[in-house]
C-alpha cells in the first residue's frame, strides 16, 4: 500500500472532523447543538487518532484505494454530497434523508431493478430507517432536527 495514500486521507478525514466540531461548537444556539457536539469530538478524537498512526508507519491498512474501488463508492458520495450541500436545506431533514436513503440502498443493493419485490422492499426498508431515525431523534434523545420545507 503506499503509505503516502494512507497519510493523505486519514489527514484529509482529521481536517474535516476538526470543522465539522468547530461548527458545532460555534453554532447558536447552543443546546440545539448538543447531540452534534457529543458526536463530533468523538469523530475528532478517532481521526486524529487515526492520523497520528498513520504518520507514525502504525497503521495496518490494505492496499489502498484502487480505480475499481473508487467507481464503487462514487454513488455514494455524489448522493451524500447532493443530501449535505443541497436537499437537507431545500426538501427538509427528514424527506431528504428519505430520498438519500433510497437512493443510496438502490443504488447499492444488489437485487434486480426490475423486480417489483425488490421495490416494495427498498421502499419498507426507507420507511422503518425513517421512522425509527425519527424516534430516536425527536422522541427518546429529544434534540433537535434541522427544519425545513416538509419538516
Amino acid at each position: 500500500m503506499n503509505i503516502f495514500q494512507h497519510k493523505l486521507s486519514s489527514g484529509f478525514v482529521a481536517g474535516l472532523a476538526f470543522i465539522v466540531c468547530y461548527i458545532s461548537f460555534t453554532r447558536q444556539p447552543s443546546d440545539a447543538y448538543l447531540f452534534p457536539r457529543v458526536i463530533s469530538v468523538f469523530f475528532l478524537t478517532l481521526s486524529l487518532w487515526t492520523f497520528f498512526k498513520a504518520l507514525l508507519g502504525l497503521s495496518k491498512a490494505g492496499n489502498g484505494l484502487t480505480l475499481n474501488m473508487f467507481r464503487n463508492m462514487l454513488p455514494g458520495m455524489l448522493i451524500s454530497s447532493i443530501y449535505l450541500f443541497f436537499a437537507a436545506k431545500f426538501l427538509g431533514f427528514y424527506t431528504a434523508t428519505a430520498i438519500a436513503f433510497f437512493l443510496l440502498l438502490t443504488a447499492y443493493d444488489p437485487e434486480s431493478y426490475s423486480s417489483v419485490n425488490s421495490w416494495v422492499k427498498r421502499i419498507i426498508i426507507t420507511a422503518c430507517f425513517i421512522a425509527i431515525m425519527y424516534t430516536l431523534f425527536a422522541k427518546i434523545l429529544v434534540v433537535y432536527t434541522p427544519r425545513g420545507m416538509f419538516i
